[in-house]
């Protein structure tokens, strides 16, 4: 008998009365908005009327670098919180809201997955409750309004070759990268050369998801930059009188989601950045209620621990000045053999039969990455927790291998089979995390706010990437000089790379020695409170790949949605 599908798993699931869930949560009832039956915002109104309830252990969700096949990071978040009500704790688990991007092109849906998901999948995948095109309009909003003032004059001075501010759209669209708007005649705007990002891209995703009230909201909107005078100077959305319509179209989206797992564990969700572009990692004030909602906490970062992890402790943890007491670190034994460099892993593929054999020695090999990513949670005084994400077919001495390299740190390693069992699959991980929690945490940023920006940069890139330093293009070093002049140089940095390697170059597996971080471009997303490096090949508006999720993707004659996966 096959495995059920997702969505076969998901449909099958009897939900809760979200109104229960918010009870068991201690989130006051009167303070849900509901959307459907399925999911809710929650008042911001909650953090006031929560601070007096104990505070959860912080826990955040991690990985090794991740490999085409994932390795199960939201599963294993989502696994884990349904884990701790079977020994006897409470746990309420925050998680971003997925991009339709992604969803539709050859990532599909963000969940979980099997007996380890929130549901329901396609209202969570889906729209949800509008967030993502509510970022989109307010994004854009500020984008009509910045080309209406150059059609109306300029007053502000603004360069035509030096306005940053770009449009977003929430689809995988490769041809709306690089643009001319403004064709026609006089009446349809000034001619100038501009682009897309996707939307989780967008520095409006990145302030929604650090701010932590709504009036913070409006000020880190107002202190966006979306371009330069001739002489240099920054014009902001602000002096472009858009901010307060930013803040109007999102005071909705700023209101975290209320959901359940399957088994009945709340979670929130809330605010979608990229974690290979942006911050990686689901709103501020989303922990600021779920941290009074049971005895733990468990929100996820995006990608490996060198990407949202790094963002989590460095960026994150800074504005919101709450600190973590564990950190789980998701590995998988085909993960760490991928990481070997001896298997050429394809997505949708076949995994080669190599990959699929006990190999402890492999895993040993690639093993180098998962070293890697303790260090960089040690090194911020973190305590980091393995967990061993099994799959059916993995064999006993590669599992074994990966609990040698958790001993050689003082690591706590555990098997988990969420994915397969649920909740009762993760206790032995759960009991692992809780242990950790109870040690004294030591929890540190990576660097001072007053460092100069390439010292920022390059202690990222050489304390928790492994390069040997940094290389600037021209345009990259005249860009953080202007920043720097500006007045931008206290902010933390957020480098953009790629997610498959601890380096700016997919290719390279395991943990490289040897190498330079390229930095090509850098941008400033002030509102949001960070400079942004753009490192190697790095793409702000994803393309879809030849067979796209969405070919398949369809509804049935009962209108049913079929083949999300």
């Amino acid at each position: 008998m096959s495995f059920p599908s997702d969505l076969e798993i998901a449909n099958q699931a009897v939900l809760k009365p979200l109104p229960e869930i918010a009870e068991q949560a201690g989130i006051p009832t009167d303070l849900l908005e509901p959307y459907g039956h399925a999911a809710a915002k929650v008042s911001l109104d909650a953090i006031e009327a929560m601070a007096d309830r104990p505070k959860a252990k912080y826990v955040v969700v991690s990985a090794i670098t991740p490999t085409p096949l994932g390795e199960g990071k939201t599963t294993t978040a989502v696994g884990l919180g349904q884990a701790f009500q079977h020994i006897g704790r409470s746990a309420t688990i925050a998680i971003r809201q997925p991009s339709m991007g992604p969803t539709f092109g050859i990532k599909g849906g963000a969940a979980g997955g099997g007996y380890s998901q929130v549901v329901p999948m396609e209202q969570f995948n889906l729209h949800l409750t509008g967030d993502m095109h509510a970022v989109t309009a307010a994004h854009n909003m500020c984008s009509a309004m910045l080309d209406a003032h150059l059609y109306h004059g300029n007053e502000l001075g603004l360069d035509l070759h030096n306005i940053t501010w770009r449009r977003v759209l929430d689809v995988n669209d490769r041809a709306l990268r690089n643009l001319v708007v403004g064709l026609g005649g006089r009446l349809d705007g000034v001619p100038r050369e501009t682009g897309f990002d996707i939307t989780a891209a967008s520095e409006v995703m990145a302030t929604l998801s650090l701010c932590t009230s709504l009036q913070d909201l409006r000020a880190r909107l107002g202190r966006i930059v979306v371009g330069y005078t001739k002489a240099g100077s920054p014009v902001t959305a602000e002096e472009l009188q858009a901010a307060g319509s930013m803040t109007v179209i999102l005071k909705d989206a700023i209101k975290p989601n209320l959901m359940q797992t399957l088994e009945g564990t709340p979670a929130l969700v809330h605010t979608g950045p990229f974690g290979n572009i942006a911050t990686g990692n689901s709103s501020i004030v989303a922990d600021q209620i779920g941290i009074h909602t049971g005895d733990f906490l468990l929100t996820e970062a995006g990608f490996g621990a060198d990407m949202g992890a790094e963002r989590f402790f460095n960026i994150k943890c800074r504005y919101s000045g709450m600190a973590p007491d564990a950190a789980v670190l998701v590995a998988t034994v085909r993960g760490l053999k991928a990481h070997s460099g001896n298997h050429k892993i394809v997505a949708g593929k076949p995994l080669p039969d190599a990959l699929l054999a006990e190999n402890p020695d492999e895993v040993h090999a690639g093993g180098d990455n998962l070293r890697k990513q303790l260090e960089n949670m040690q090194a911020h005084g973190c305590t980091p927790v393995v967990a061993i994400n099994v799959f059916p077919g993995d064999h006993d001495a590669d599992i074994a291998a990966i609990h040698e390299i958790a001993s050689e740190y003082g690591a706590r390693a555990a098997v988990s089979t969420h994915f397969s069992d649920g909740g009762p699959g993760a206790k032995e991980l759960a009991a692992a995390v809780a242990e950790a929690a109870e040690e004294p945490s030591q929890f540190e940023v990576l660097y001072p706010d007053d460092l100069p920006l390439k010292d920022k940069i390059n202690a990222v890139a050489t304390r928790v990437y492994g390069a040997d330093g940094v290389e600037y293009t021209a345009a990259a070093d005249k860009q953080l000089d202007t920043y720097e002049a500006a007045g931008f140089g206290n902010l933390p940095v957020c480098i953009a790379k790629s997610h498959l390697s601890l380096t700016h170059d997919a290719k390279l597996k395991g943990a490289p020695t040897g190498w330079t971080l390229p930095v090509r471009e850098v941008r400033a997303s002030v509102g949001a409170g960070f400079i942004y490096p753009i490192c190697g090949d790095m793409r702000t508006m994803p393309g879809l790949g030849k067979t796209p999720a969405a070919q398949k993707i369809d509804i049935d004659a009962d209108g049913n949605v079929v083949n999300l996966s």
